[in-house]
């Protein structure tokens, strides 16, 4: 009797601590394959459904061709919210998926290349919920758009997977962990592993795709006579060639105010108006330095009240008067604006289908955040500053931007982008040659002189090229409609300030150097665009103009 009882006891108790490790019950794990591979990561290159997945459709090795089909398919022994529960199971369910998720590590040879924490809102809730084994389509011939297409863009173009896998055989493995983010991060164990053997074929490049590019006359530049490295611009134009890097379009390396290097692919050209999409917001910045010196705004920190009768505007409230010139251009106005939340109100993409962009930005509600404390990319409020600037100086923005700062520079060749009222967007799309753009560039380098002529104020310079944001860890700095950006090539810092525009495109001005780079790429919306773009200015780019032979 006593032996029944303890066996009774035993058994709730077994029951009852295996309910405490699972918050949710998750599926019945049913399919015998799923039981034989339990914590497997299995590799096909073809899509099946899990009823129908047969042990023969798994690889062991696979010659790597970009344009056919990878998936990855995980067998679990339990759901991801209850891995998740086990680091921390004091939060519920749907709060532990909006603090955790799967985090992905890809190795090569046995090193890890990369660790991604996947963001909280990829995947489906209940699927994280319930679900204990999944599909990822890593690579696939149809364009099949999923999550994992984006995360191995990031390990292989972003993040050294394709220098890894470089001609020859290699072995590829994945593991996969569960991480909750709370004041810290945890990680948890493995879920899953596994790894396949992979081929990859030579590819292939010509001498004349490699060769350095001989700058031709009638640039509108003098021409360097200083040295480069050769050998590392060819090795970057073997890169491009073999499709390495991507989608770059032209590269433009200014040095002592002479042009060094002048390269264009992807059938683009010297005369190619190249579409730089945000880049253009700096030149919001140069037009207001230019606007306040001429006398047609007393300052940057006059108010929004003053250009707009803001009661008028959906969403009033006092906060909205104190926002100033100078947070628009700090991208800390306070307005409930964030290009990076899809969820946020003043997103972009919820500006443009709108008929009227600038009623929409002043339509928007505002943070509890102070103007120029907290930031955020905010696109409307530059759409805001170009409107400012169409209504103060004389025959409107797009004759003042030709008069003051395109003919001096002798730009002629460029195109805006307008807002739907035909006024010069300044939230981006101007487009240019790479030529000109370096113009730009070199005219900040210069402080603001152009052939002896003052254009833009040094002291405008000085405050557009000022960190506003030292202790934001999330990134290196923010001036007026600039960036700030660290480039480091072995133990030496380069600091720049640069613009940026989606694609991976730049015009950086080096503040310690007298170097002032242009690329221009259109990898819109690729997760690899300004990745690569650093890899190659801090991999090749600089090391090649500051060779000292």
């Amino acid at each position: 009797m006593k032996s029944i009882l303890l066996f009774v006891l035993l058994l709730s108790f077994g029951l009852s601590s295996g309910q405490s490790k699972n918050s949710i019950a998750p599926d019945t794990i049913i399919h015998p394959l799923h039981k034989k591979y339990i914590n497997k990561i299995v590799f096909l290159d073809k899509t099946v459904s899990p009823d129908q997945i047969k042990e023969s459709d798994f690889l062991k090795t696979i010659v790597f061709q970009e344009d056919k089909d990878l998936d990855i398919r995980i067998f679990m022994d339990n759901s991801l919210v209850n891995y998740l529960h086990q680091l921390d199971s004091s939060l519920s369910p749907d709060e532990l998926l909006k603090k955790g998720n799967y985090q992905f590590s890809f190795y090569v040879d046995e090193k890890l290349i990369y660790t991604e924490n996947l963001n909280t809102g990829a995947g489906i809730s209940e699927d994280k919920k319930k679900k204990t084994t999944f599909r990822i389509p890593l690579l696939s011939s149809k364009n099949e758009d999923s999550w994992g297409k984006y995360m191995w863009m990031r390990f292989y173009l972003g993040n050294g997977g394709i220098d890894a896998l470089e001609e020859g055989n290699h072995v590829l493995k994945i593991e996969v962990k569960p991480y909750l983010k709370t004041s810290s991060l945890k990680v948890g164990n493995t879920i899953a592993a596994g790894e396949i053997h992979i081929t990859v074929p030579h590819k292939n490049s010509s001498e004349q795709q490699i060769a350095i590019q001989k700058i031709q006359p009638n640039s509108g530049w003098k021409v360097s006579d200083e040295k480069l490295d050769q050998e590392k611009i060819r090795l970057l134009n073997t890169k491009i060639a073999e499709n390495r890097f991507r989608d770059i379009t032209s590269i433009v390396v200014i040095k002592n105010e002479k042009l060094l290097l002048e390269e264009y692919f992807s059938q683009s050209g010297r005369d190619s108006l190249q579409d730089t999409r945000s880049v253009g917001k700096s030149f919001a910045s140069a037009l207001m330095g230019i606007a306040i010196n001429d006398g047609y705004f007393k300052s940057e920190n006059q108010m929004l009240k003053e250009f707009y009768d803001l009661k008028q505007f959906k969403n009033y409230s006092p906060r909205k008067d104190s926002i100033t010139i100078k947070s628009l251009l700090t991208m800390s106005s306070g307005f409930d604006g964030n290009d990076a939340d899809e969820s946020s109100p003043g997103n972009e993409e919820n500006m443009y289908p709108t008929e009227n962009w600038v009623k929409f930005a002043l339509d928007l509600p505002t943070t509890q955040n102070k103007p120029g404390k907290t930031w955020n990319y905010f696109t409307s409020g530059v759409v805001l500053t170009g409107d400012i600037l169409d209504k103060k100086v004389p025959k409107g923005l797009e004759n003042y931007a030709e008069k003051k700062l395109f003919q001096p520079l002798g730009i002629t060749n460029y195109k805006w982008q307008f807002t739907p009222q035909q006024k010069p967007s300044l939230a981006g799309g101007l487009r240019m040659r790479a030529l000109d753009f370096a113009k730009f560039g070199q005219l900040y380098k210069n402080n603001g002189i152009w052939n002896g002529k003052n254009i833009i104020d040094k002291n405008w310079i000085k405050k557009s090229f000022t960190n506003y944001f030292p202790n934001d860890h999330d990134f290196e700095g923010y001036g007026y409609l600039f960036w700030r950006k660290i480039y480091k090539v072995g133990n030496q810092n380069f600091e720049a300030y640069q613009s940026s525009g989606n694609g991976g495109n730049k015009i950086i001005i080096f503040t310690e150097i007298p170097v002032v780079i242009v690329v221009t790429a259109k990898a819109y919306n690729r997760p690899y665009a300004h990745i690569q773009v650093e890899k190659i200015v801090q991999e090749y780019l600089l090391p090649a103009i500051n060779n000292k032979q």
